[in-house]
């Protein structure tokens, strides 16, 4: 599970042995790492983005984004790093006062933003994070979309001395929203209640079984939640189950729960998922929830009722593509006293030109149950050094 932007990662020994007659084994000379150590990298990223709020392509509603995103570690030494990435960003074209990304990518004309600044440290199966980083956890995430992927502020501990193993445990301090600047919605305020943000979790995974299970409290949105997921792979398919219990202060509790299937023939990768929300709407944290049948634009998690998601890939020609179709059903009583239903349709093309420079187009339509469907289409390219 990813859990930061950059790890750290252990220097190597190289050994060597010879034998045979009567000459003894030699080994090689040890290799030792010299620290401390700078590593840079980085992409760069144009995005344009363009929805029919009033027509495709019309400049109310349409926006070019350009970014750099600037990756820094620095290793003090074998077990202790520094991580940094700076991400800069500028749009190219006049405001969007109708786009649905809002009238600028970040919220601005122009600006610049730390969004990963960190200390890894790693003892032995454990390691910890302590600083600004990416978090990818089933209900709590950073959404990676249009220039940079929301980020936290966060005290992260992973451990794996068990095999096949993993705990993971973060409190979580401030938020910036992806899409939103250099902005960090602090979540312990008193604004929010002045509460803790915390997860724990323990999974399980030797190839064949996989599970794990979460817990989350989340005082900034007054409830604490469970998480529980299974699979097994099988020869012909991968079949997965999910299970969510939202504890919400003061409302009904929600129950989620989904099964997904996976399969491989020839060619193309297929899936289908169901999830049915109960009770009430469940919670999380982050643009896009982890449920199965969540899509580009709509988080299942907003959903009461039955919903399903088909959806096949394939490559050619050395271009990836997707598609896929999602059903959600809605209740609207508390938006405008009637009950409809929602869809969303994704097909999504991507190209690697070169080792370093990738092409992409995103095209959706979206339906929320509230009004007419929207449709938008995404043109972005990636320039990694």
């Amino acid at each position: 599970m990813k859990l930061t932007k950059l790890s750290l990662v252990a220097a190597l020994a190289v050994s060597a042995a010879f034998a045979g007659g009567d000459i003894e084994p030699v080994a090689a000379p040890e290799v030792v790492a010299e620290f401390p150590q700078t590593t840079i990298g980085g992409k760069a990223t144009a995005y344009y983005y363009t929805d029919d709020t009033i027509d495709l392509f019309d400049k109310q509603n349409s926006q070019l984004g350009t970014a750099v995103t600037l990756d820094v570690t620095h290793k003090f030494n074998a077990n202790i790093a520094a991580n940094v990435t700076a991400v800069g960003f500028a749009n190219v074209l006049d405001a969007a006062p109708y786009a649905g990304i809002g009238e600028y990518f970040e919220q601005e004309k122009s600006g610049a933003f730390f969004n990963v600044a960190n200390i890894t440290a790693t003892f032995a199966d454990t390691t910890l994070v302590l600083g600004r980083q990416l978090l990818n956890t089933p209900m709590l995430t950073g959404f990676d979309w249009l220039l940079a992927p929301g980020a936290f502020e966060a005290y992260t501990a992973v451990n794996s001395s068990i095999e096949n193993v993993t705990f993971v445990g973060s409190y979580v301090r401030t938020w910036r929203i992806n899409n939103t600047g250099d902005n960090w919605l602090d979540l312990t305020s008193d604004e929010l209640g002045g509460g803790h943000n915390w997860t724990v979790s323990g999974a399980y995974d030797n190839d064949s079984i996989s599970a794990s299970v979460w817990y989350y409290n989340i005082d900034a949105l007054n409830y604490s939640q469970v998480y529980v997921d299974a699979g097994y792979k099988l020869d012909i398919a991968n079949i997965k189950g999910q299970y969510v219990y939202t504890d919400i202060e003061n409302e009904d509790a929600s129950n989620v729960f989904g099964v997904k299937a996976t399969a491989t023939f020839g060619a193309f990768n297929l899936m289908a998922a169901y999830v049915n929300v109960s009770d009430n709407t469940a919670r999380w944290v982050g643009v896009m929830d982890g449920l199965y049948t969540s899509s580009w634009n709509s988080a299942t998690g907003a959903s009461l009722g039955n919903n399903f998601k088909v959806e096949a890939g394939t490559e050619f020609s050395g271009i990836s593509a997707s598609a896929s179709y999602a059903y959600y059903e809605y209740d609207q009583n508390a938006i405008d006293g009637q009950e409809d239903d929602g869809q969303e349709i994704d097909v999504i093309l991507g190209y690697n030109i070169t080792d370093a420079i990738d092409a992409n187009v995103v095209y959706t339509n979206t339906d929320y149950g509230i009004g007419e469907d929207t449709n938008a289409l995404e043109i972005y390219a990636n320039y990694k050094f």
